[in-house]
């Protein structure tokens, strides 16, 4: 195949105007301007691999693995062959852009290593109704932050009264907390719902879940692993988060009741955390940058940075139960109104010297908005069970029944195209009997 220089590659991007040769409908989550990677099979090759999705496609890194060579991605092509993102991951942020550098031109409709080699675009391209998803990288650890002013203060007040409704730390630091990364599960698996202890004045102690519901988040990978001992300065932060992804962070809110303090979330939570199969990468997302949260106390040093790094992310969650025709959108909320930015989480995170793996999977907590139809978990839509959440057609929830099936969706919205995430979809299951 002719050798792609990197005079070639800006010249072909400027005249391609980013258009692939690739057709995207201007909805479809997935455009030229994203380019999010995620692991495949196919039923005609089980072998996990890893692809990048463009309109309704897949393009195979393990058939063109030979086309990165740029000084990095050229002497770690292997990465491409593993059927996880972790190996890509820990090459680092400079192997990152330059792989999308140079996906950007193969993609782009005036490159033709790609367009005009039939035998080379049958053996690369997968229809993605065609393939079967799985979990993009190995996580080893899994940490979840509660970032959202607008959710920590609405649980404070029904939980301690509008007096204290924020903890005394909470605007001084991302509070945070390690959850379980063996029950993280790739979207389309069905959650089970849960039992655990609750409180000893209901008529038994050992019950299933009832206030069980959904979280809208959503977490990035972390990148480039560092040193015990070695904090990540928040300058260099963005060099170490690969991309992000949607989240549900299951809840079952009765048992996280009784048993959070003063530990935090155990039971409550660690049974299961969704996540969309497709991660987007950082510089799909930086257009879409907004300013920070105006933090007021002003953080300490190692907690600033002036950059926008909040991004105007649309967020919906909606609710299909088994007797209904279609699903019913219960929020729309948005990235964008975050208080602590994924920098400031990762910096403080590893302040201590605590070292980071890549394949690390850091979460922002709920995501709600200050009006009540942005309120990202159901315990605040529903107000701790004390309205009902309207789905039409004569249904209601307060809390989720077995057999709902909860879809979440996330998109920026640029000029004719948008870079999204795709849906994180799973289906509650009844509790197995005690």
């Amino acid at each position: 195949y002719p050798k792609l220089n990197i005079w070639k590659c800006f010249l072909l991007l400027l005249l391609s105007r980013s258009m692939s040769f690739i057709k995207v409908d201007p909805a479809c989550d997935f455009s030229f301007h994203n380019l999010p990677y995620g692991v495949f099979s196919t039923p005609d090759n089980t072998r996990h691999r890893i692809g990048v999705a463009i309109g309704d496609q897949i393009l195979d890194l393990s058939v063109i693995k030979s086309l990165f060579r740029g000084p990095v991605i050229s002497r770690h092509q292997d990465v491409f062959d593993q059927p996880t993102l972790n190996a890509f991951m820990d090459l680092g942020y400079e192997a990152w852009r330059e792989a999308r550098r140079t996906l950007q031109v193969l993609l782009s409709a005036n490159e033709s290593t790609l367009r005009d080699d039939i035998s080379l675009r049958s053996r690369a391209f997968v229809h993605q109704s065609a393939a079967t998803m799985y979990l993009p990288a190995d996580i080893g650890d899994y940490t979840d932050f509660y970032s959202s002013r607008d959710h920590a203060t609405n649980v404070g007040i029904m939980f301690r009264g509008k007096e204290n409704a924020l903890m005394p730390n909470w605007l001084r630091l991302p509070v945070g907390y390690h959850g379980r990364a063996s029950s993280v599960v790739v979207s389309g698996t069905s959650i089970r719902r849960p039992s655990g202890q609750m409180r000893p004045d209901q008529s038994k102690m050992f019950l299933t879940a009832v206030t069980f519901a959904l979280c809208s988040d959503q977490a990035f990978f972390v990148g480039g692993q560092t040193q015990l001992g070695e904090p990540i300065p928040i300058s260099k932060a963005h060099e170490h988060i690969f991309g992000m992804v949607l989240m549900n962070d299951w809840s079952a809110r009765d048992i996280q009741a009784w048993e959070y303090v003063p530990l935090g979330p155990f039971l409550g939570k660690n049974f299961g955390t969704s996540i969309s199969p497709w991660v987007v990468p950082m510089e799909a997302l930086l257009p879409f940058a907004e300013p920070n949260a105006i933090q007021d106390p002003e953080p300490l040093p190692y907690l600033q940075h002036p950059d926008p790094y909040t991004f105007n992310i649309n967020l919906s969650v909606s609710i299909k139960g088994q007797g209904m025709a279609e699903a019913a959108t219960i929020c729309n909320s948005n990235f964008k109104y975050m208080y602590w930015t994924m920098k400031q989480q990762l910096s403080h995170h590893t302040v201590n010297g605590c070292n980071v793996r890549s394949g690390d999977l850091l979460a922002s907590g709920t995501i709600s908005g200050p009006d009540p139809e942005s309120f990202g978990s159901m315990l605040e839509l529903s107000w701790r069970g004390s309205k009902n959440i309207d789905l039409g057609g004569g249904e209601t929830r307060t809390f989720l029944k077995d057999g709902d099936e909860v879809t979440m969706a996330g998109y920026c919205k640029g000029d004719g195209y948008r870079v999204g995430f795709g849906t994180c979809v799973g289906t509650i299951m009844p509790a197995l009997q005690h």
